[in-house]
């Protein structure tokens, strides 16, 4: 496997790590920060992959899963997920504090979900 698409899918699963630890932690917001991080980096590994080029700057999960053929089962949770890169660490973009917006349901819903598509990539990465 090509070193940068072996990096992004590393620090994909780190972020999924850290993920699970602030989830531990009850620090909800940015668990949800660091599933949309890892979803988008998994996303990135496997672009390279299949396209043996690196994506244009996005941060649109739906794009790069349209781009690389995921299946439409997983486009719900990606387009949700899309725009927690900014909802969980912007007031003016969540309307509210993001530190108080996110709960233990809505981070394990996110959390579960991510764990489920990084699961798939991963086998799609090994064929």
């Amino acid at each position: 496997m090509r070193k940068e698409i072996e990096e992004w899918w590393k620090q994909a699963e780190e972020d999924l790590d850290s993920a699970e630890y602030n989830f531990k932690g009850e620090k909800h917001y940015l668990t949800v920060f660091l599933c949309q991080q890892a979803t988008e980096k998994a996303l990135k590994a496997y672009f390279i992959k299949k396209k043996s080029t690196q994506p244009a700057s996005t941060h649109s999960l739906v794009y790069l899963a349209s781009e690389t053929e995921v299946p439409k089962k997983f486009f719900r949770f990606l387009k949700r997920l899309t725009p927690q890169f900014v909802n969980t660490r912007y007031p003016d973009a969540a309307y509210g504090i993001p530190s108080e917006l996110y709960d233990k349901d809505i981070s394990s819903e996110f959390l579960t979900n991510t764990k489920e598509f990084l699961k798939w990539l991963s086998l799609q990465m090994k064929k």
